[in-house]
């Protein structure tokens, strides 16, 4: 191959910095592709973009993609939310983990990259990021304590749904208050369950948001509610729409009790089966 790759310093960064297994930095991006787009964008970014644009990039070693589909649009809540403008917008979510202390080098990779396919024309425009952030984790609450699969397995696990939900605080010297609160007391309990049948969700891992570089892309909105904002992964071992009232209605009226905060958004999702259109034709 003639073109330079620079291959002779890979050994070199191999050898520095961090290199451990724990997600210390998530991407997580929901999307809406355009109406009369639903195949073509969902098979642009199975077919290329996930691989080309996210798992062949350093440090970014876990990835997957869910699918909200009509009827599970219409489960979520708050009616009127600041991250999703209708509610039922964004059917695509997409979460990667990034190892931790690599987020610089992963940044100053995709941003490269991104230009690269974008000069290419490898990148579907026909459609619109609703929530698109990269994120620092903050916590991971298990149900089962030290048993079952940890966080940084939960991209791989074949888990069954997961609800994203997101939070912001009442003001930006709130938001580790209400990171406590969350860690230590709601989230706790809302895993523990009723006694006779405990919580479907196994873990929910909690991320802030940190903003986009000014190098991003045009098409990505810079990241909102940086200083005031939580983002909550509830990874479930069964169905969302199973029992979804009583396992996950009420998340908004519980945080406003609280004090600390408010929902914007929970949204629940089912896993996409990668290589085939299941679901696209139930979105509209």
């Amino acid at each position: 191959m003639d073109e330079d790759t620079r291959s002779e310093v890979y050994a070199e960064l191999a050898g520095v910095g961090p290199y451990g297994v724990r997600p210390g930095h998530a991407l997580i991006t929901m999307v809406e592709p355009h109406p009369g787009h639903e195949y073509a964008y969902n098979r642009w970014y199975e077919d290329d973009h996930y691989i080309a644009g996210a798992m062949a990039m350093p440090w970014m070693f876990a990835g997957r993609r869910w699918v909200a589909t009509r009827d599970l649009q219409l489960l979520r809540y708050p009616a009127k939310s600041a991250v999703a403008q209708p509610v039922t917008a964004g059917c695509y979510l997409s979460t990667y983990w990034v190892t931790q202390g690599r987020y610089d080098e992963h940044m100053k990779w995709t941003v490269g990259i991104n230009r690269r396919l974008n000069r290419d024309g490898r990148v579907y425009q026909d459609r619109t990021h609703v929530f698109t952030a990269f994120q620092d984790h903050e916590a991971t609450v298990y149900r089962d304590g030290a048993a079952g699969p940890r966080d940084f397995h939960a991209l791989d696990h074949p888990y069954r749904g997961l609800v994203l939900e997101v939070v912001d605080a009442e003001g930006p010297e709130r938001r580790a208050e209400l990171l406590e609160w969350l860690r230590s007391a709601h989230l706790p309990q809302r895993l523990a369950g009723p006694p006779d049948s405990g919580s479907p969700a196994a873990m929910v891992t909690v991320f802030r948001p940190t903003p986009l570089p000014g190098d991003r892309m045009s098409y990505v909105k810079q990241v909102e509610g940086v200083d005031t904002r939580l983002t909550l992964l509830w990874f479930l071992e069964a169905d969302p729409r199973e029992a979804w009232e009583e396992r996950f209605g009420g998340l908004d009226r519980e945080v406003a009790a609280s004090g600390l905060g408010r929902v914007e958004l929970v949204a629940p999702f089912i896993p996409t089966v990668p290589g085939t259109d299941r679901y696209v034709g139930q979105l509209r």
